[in-house]
């Protein structure tokens, strides 16, 4: 079963064509700069990229139709027609309360996934219009959409619950939310397969951690519990935006500086997090090369990350009375090996203890742990398009 898997940005698009049952990717590559001067970029498995530059694509229908042409195409194409696939899985950031899991898409899904644009303006509007061009050009194929949030619908109240006038719940839908649901569920399964046990009999939790963080607490394989909240502002400081702050400085500041509310979402979002603080840059890699040659703020920045997400590992093993494995995913979880232990230093109290040999994997699946910890720590590549795809071929099957 071929599975195309679209996630469509407001000006970018990517895709992947895969089997989910052996798992193999047949094609991937990247939309970019839709509506502008279009650039595609396509690489078939065992190939080399194709890139493309100038590429006509006014809108997202152009650019799905330019993916569609080089998965056929006679030279570098991995399939001989469109009729090779099966069904498409949309990536979509929002589903609100009405979506706790993926769903085939009609007309009502539509209409609901368009209700939550007010929760992720800058989101949902450009995944609607991904999905509206492959209904164009593939009519007949059958469209799952997949949510950021669902995941996290399993949340109790007392998680999702903000202490505000509770009217802003029930009229206004404000609560916490959370989001990178599919890269959390996804590695909540490959930890339980890891160690050989049922998800159902696990207590894990997953550290998303990237240009964009999360931290999320996994009870017999349900959310319990997760750091990004309303908007995925919330939480750990990440690449550009703050994370959680006292909501009185957006005040103080807007007064002293003369900031419209706009500014001050602009500064949280893309000019604060490991950025604001060093000074130097949103990449951690270029942190890690900064700190040891004397950059203070540098070091301030990586070290406030790694206490905040051992702050995080903290509370959730309380919440949910205990913990089995604590995973690390993402672009940093995966690939950072300092972030990893100084995120779990001073938790061997837990029965966290790490192997500072094994600790040294970067990109692949392991165990880190010292082989006498209570609690095993893992280093789990996430795969989005995957689960995506998974939950796609299942919905259409069924």
């Amino acid at each position: 079963m071929n599975i195309l898997v679209i996630n469509a940005g407001s000006s970018s698009l990517k895709y992947q064509l895969l089997n989910p049952e052996t798992q193999q990717v047949l094609a991937k590559g990247l939309c970019e700069r839709i509506g502008i001067d279009g650039k595609f970029t396509y690489k078939p498995e065992g190939k080399q990229a194709v890139k493309e530059a100038d590429v006509a694509m006014p809108t997202h229908s152009e650019a799905i139709q330019a993916v569609l042409n080089a998965l056929v195409d006679p030279v570098n194409g991995v399939i001989s027609s469109m009729k090779e696939i099966d069904a498409v899985g949309h990536r979509v950031v929002h589903g609100g309360e009405k979506f706790a899991k993926s769903v085939l898409i009609t007309d009502e899904v539509m209409a609901a996934i368009e209700e939550c644009n007010p929760l992720a303006p800058l989101h949902n509007p450009a995944n609607i219009i991904g999905i509206k061009a492959c209904q164009t050009l593939m009519p007949n194929t059958p469209m799952v959409a997949v949510f950021d949030t669902a995941f996290h619908q399993t949340m109790p109240p007392v998680a999702y619950t903000y202490a505000l006038p509770y009217e802003y719940y029930t009229q206004d839908k404000v609560r916490r939310y959370g989001f990178h649901g599919t890269s959390h569920k996804y590695v909540a399964g490959r930890a339980a397969a890891m160690l050989g046990k049922p998800v159902e009999e696990l207590k894990l939790i997953s550290c998303h951690l990237g240009n964009g963080s999360s931290v999320t607490a996994i009870d017999g394989g349900k959310s319990v519990d997760t750091s990004m909240g309303f908007t995925p502002l919330a939480g750990l400081p990440m690449g550009t935006r703050s994370g959680d702050l006292d909501a009185g400085i957006l005040e103080y500041l807007m007064n002293k500086h003369g900031y419209s509310i706009d500014e001050m979402l602009n500064i949280l979002n893309k000019k604060s997090g490991v950025l604001g603080i060093s000074g130097v840059s949103s990449d951690f890699r270029d942190l890690e090369d900064a700190a040891p040659k004397g950059n203070q703020r540098a070091q301030l920045a990586l070290d406030s990350f790694s206490y905040n997400v051992k702050k995080l590992i903290g509370a959730y093993a309380a919440a949910m009375g205990g913990v089995d494995a604590i995973i690390f995913t993402a672009g940093v979880g995966e690939n950072g090996p300092e972030t990893r232990a100084n995120s779990v230093s001073g938790l061997e109290y837990m029965g966290v203890k790490l192997d500072a040999e094994k600790n040294k994997v970067r990109g692949k699946e392991a165990d880190v742990s010292a082989d006498d910890a209570k609690v095993r720590v893992l280093v789990i590549p996430t795969n989005e398009e995957l689960m995506i795809a998974m939950d796609t071929a299942a919905l259409v099957k069924g």
